[in-house]
């Protein structure tokens, strides 16, 4: 297990201390972290929120909320007692700048300290949260900003929120997170590309067919859904966690590891796709919204049923298929989907390389299929080459397909720490690496913007699928044009 570095001391302060995201993300990662030793001194968590919690009442929700998202045997009484003790709470509302005294109060005369601001909040609040610390001179040379996804719903209110936070913090201490980029498999991505020699001859075109990246959910919208019916999977998914992935996926390799240089690569690919427009939208975009079904054998209600009734025309389900205009991947097709309420939960990256050329084997039970390379990105994360091989025996040449696999928890033995706690360390380290600049968000707004409107001018449908299968009809056409067909087989 690489070794663990404890980090300077921080004052971590996370407006929205009681949403959802504090609760069952944020501070089970801490919990982890501290528990690994990494937290040096008297590092601070900061709770900030509106409801009027007692400092005991809320170390009581915390503390259910941590019994209730830890793993098996992972909450342990000894260390909570250490952990309670970093937690501060104080009741402020984040458009009352001038009630913030209590806030004042607890970080003056600690600004020597690092001070993160992590806003786990509507984005809609991200511009005022950081005119109050500004305001109230919170912001110091060690100060950072977290900014949550997604950030806005196109690119004219994407923009405005960067001017808003740009006015008060400089680019260098914005962090604008998406917790896929702080998967380890994702991590691994630039491993198995960058310190290999065995792929860089054949990432590309000439021996990549296609490649898919699929991120399917199980569960359906809950809680979220008067905040999502205004989004869409497009804006909640494919506009930050898969064009990400593309990214990696496509990007040339970077100098070195030093954020700007990997940040430039991924700008690259997200300025080469091609636009989508009102004249493609049809040919290379499924919507999809899920009805009533069943997932593994529970019966679930239909996306306008959870409305309350209501009919809507937000999608839950998106495929996509885009092209990068660039020397590396020109005409390699890569197909996106994303949806939920499907048949199994996982995310993955199929890397699909082009068949032989000629086969010299007779006709025998299992076709010689392409090799496929497979990084799983979620659950069990590993990664999969598959390949033909002979079967053993005199009985003949009899040829199946058969996978190198590598599991990264059978091969380490270790817990994998969960994004955020990675992402976490990363900010309080102060390496933006594995965050997006704002060239890449508003490049990336640029690109789904043209979806949007295109959907909008040729008045596309959203096809109803049934939840627990893997999506619209529509869907496997999109790839069964091309004599493809998604993997694993829908």
């Amino acid at each position: 297990m690489a070794k663990l570095v404890p980090v300077d001391v921080f004052d971590l302060i996370i407006f929205g201390g009681t949403g959802d995201l504090a609760m069952r993300k944020l501070l089970p990662a801490l919990y982890h972290r501290d528990r690994d030793g990494q937290f040096s001194g008297d590092s601070r968590i900061v709770a900030v929120g509106r409801s009027a919690f007692s400092h005991n009442d809320y170390l009581a929700e915390v503390e259910k909320s941590l019994r209730d998202n830890l793993g098996n045997g992972e909450f342990e009484s000894a260390h909570w007692g250490n952990f309670r003790e970093r937690i501060h709470y104080v009741e402020a509302d984040a458009l009352a700048h001038e009630q913030w005294g209590a806030l004042n109060e607890l970080l003056n005369g600690k600004e020597d300290r690092i001070r993160v601001a992590y806003l786990a909040t509507a984005p809609s609040l991200f511009g005022p949260i950081a005119k109050g610390l500004d305001q109230n001179g919170l912001i110091t040379d060690n100060s950072r900003i977290v900014l949550e996804k997604p950030l806005g719903r196109d690119l004219a209110s994407a923009s405005e929120i960067n001017n808003q936070v740009g006015e008060c913090f400089a680019e260098n201490q914005i962090y604008r997170i998406d917790h896929y980029l702080g998967k380890e498999t994702v991590q691994n991505l630039l491993a198995l590309r960058f310190a290999n020699s065995l792929f860089e001859p054949l990432w590309r075109r000439g021996a990549v067919d296609h490649v898919q990246i699929t991120v399917a959910e199980e569960l359906g919208v809950g809680g979220r859904i008067e905040f999502y019916d205004r989004v869409g999977a497009l804006r909640d998914m494919v506009q930050n966690h898969l064009l990400q992935l593309v990214c990696l996926t496509a990007m040339e390799a970077p100098s070195s590891l030093h954020h700007d240089a990997v940040r430039d690569e991924k700008i690259k690919v997200l300025r080469a796709l091609r636009p989508i427009d009102a004249e493609a939208v049809r040919s290379n975009t499924v919507r999809g919204q899920y009805g009533a079904g069943a997932i593994k054998g529970a019966t679930v209600p239909g996306y306008d049923d959870e409305l309350g009734g209501a009919q809507s025309s937000t999608e839950t389900f998106v495929a996509l298929k885009l092209e990068i205009d660039n020397w590396r991947w020109s005409n390699v097709p890569f197909y996106l989907r994303t949806g939920k309420r499907l048949k199994d939960k996982h995310s993955e990256i199929v890397v699909e390389f082009q068949d032989v050329p000629h086969s010299i084997f007779p006709e025998q039970k299992f076709d010689v299929m392409p090799n496929r390379l497979t990084i799983r990105l979620q659950p069990d994360e590993g990664v999969k080459l598959s390949l033909m091989a002979k079967e053993p025996g005199p009985g003949g040449f009899d040829l199946r397909p058969v996978s190198l696999d590598l599991s990264f928890e059978e091969t380490f033995g270790l817990r994998y720490p969960d994004a955020y706690e990675r992402l976490l360390m990363e900010v309080l380290r102060g390496n933006p690496a594995l965050f997006m600049r704002r060239d890449e968000v508003d490049a990336a707004w640029q690109w789904v913007d043209s979806i949007i409107e295109g959907w909008e001018q040729s008045r596309q449908k959203v096809e109803t699928y049934v939840a627990g299968s893997w999506g619209p009809t529509a869907s496997s056409v999109l790839l069964d044009r091309d004599d493809r067909a998604w993997y694993p087989d829908s």
